[in-house]
């Protein structure tokens, strides 16, 4: 249920009470929040989260869960329970050995993927290598066939104004963008092209041109997704043997047990997770 102290056990109970929850899967809740106050996080409430963390991620792997859906962390307090990861995204990726993955997002009309996700933004250009920008693509090109069942329709952003306006306003289009899409082009059953100007690409999806985005870094797929389907959004993490997914927003400590949280994020995250299960039922028990 995420951190305690945030609006993680609220978001779940009632996702778990709504009438358009998904009634094929099979719920159980892992953390304990009674020792916790709404909207006051502490070391302690962080260390249970990262407990129900780690069950959930052995419990995938003994064949108890067939998929995981996650409530929101506090990174900085999770560091002092001992997690080291960026996010929850790496911390199943690492304990499911899975080590090509992406931070993917869906909501609405408009599926998003990352090529880099937790990293500044200075760091972004000297990260975008073609093969980086090909494994996302391959990631987004089998999470939409399975989700369709037809071939998907991709774009690849662009990092620059106007995907750089033919080097006029940068580089990396030429240098490596442009690249990547022909390597994506070559090894996934998708219609594949880009790289796009990013100002007019995530209109043009939501307006039905593309199933989904490959998106350079964090905030150029999550602000039109948010803007989009901020409450129906879902993260989902692409690439790991069990399907994970999660609500696309934070602890919101100070709405914590005042009434105001909303569950539908939540919802569609279960929903999702329940899908997905489904759709790619059996996992092999490691």
């Amino acid at each position: 249920m995420g951190d305690p102290a945030g609006v993680g056990p609220e978001i779940v109970r009632l996702a778990l009470a709504s009438p358009l929850l998904d009634q094929s899967a099979t719920f159980e809740v892992l953390g304990d929040h009674e020792a916790s106050r709404p909207g006051q996080p502490t070391p302690e409430g962080a260390a249970c989260a990262l407990a129900a963390l780690e069950s959930a991620a052995a419990g995938a792997l003994e064949g108890r869960f067939q998929a995981i859906v996650t409530g929101p962390i506090h990174k900085a307090l999770m560091r002092t329970a001992g997690f080291v990861f960026p996010g929850q995204t790496e911390f199943f990726a690492h304990r499911w050995g899975a080590f090509e993955h992406a931070m993917c997002l869906t909501g609405g009309c408009l599926t998003v993927a990352l090529v880099t996700a937790h990293v500044p933004y200075a760091s972004v250009p000297a990260l975008l290598t073609p093969e980086k920008i090909a494994l996302t693509g391959r990631l987004l090109s089998s999470f939409l066939r399975l989700r369709l069942g037809r071939r998907p329709r991709i774009a690849v952003a662009g990092l620059n104004p106007h995907a750089g306006e033919s080097g006029l306003l940068g580089t990396e289009e030429q240098d490596s963008i442009a690249s990547g899409v022909d390597l994506l082009r070559g090894s996934c059953d998708s219609d594949v092209s880009g790289p796009w100007p990013p100002d007019t690409l995530f209109y043009r999806a939501v307006s039905g041109d593309f199933d989904g985005v490959v998106c350079m870094y964090h905030d150029q797929g999550l602000i039109p997704l948010k803007l989009h389907a901020f409450h129906e959004g879902v993260n989902v993490t692409l690439g790991l043997p069990y399907p994970r997914t999660s609500p696309d927003h934070g602890t919101a400590f100070a709405l914590a047990a005042k009434g105001g949280a909303n569950p539908t994020s939540m919802l569609a995250a279960l929903n999702l997770a329940a899908e997905l299960a489904r759709k790619r039922s059996p996992f092999p028990v490691q």
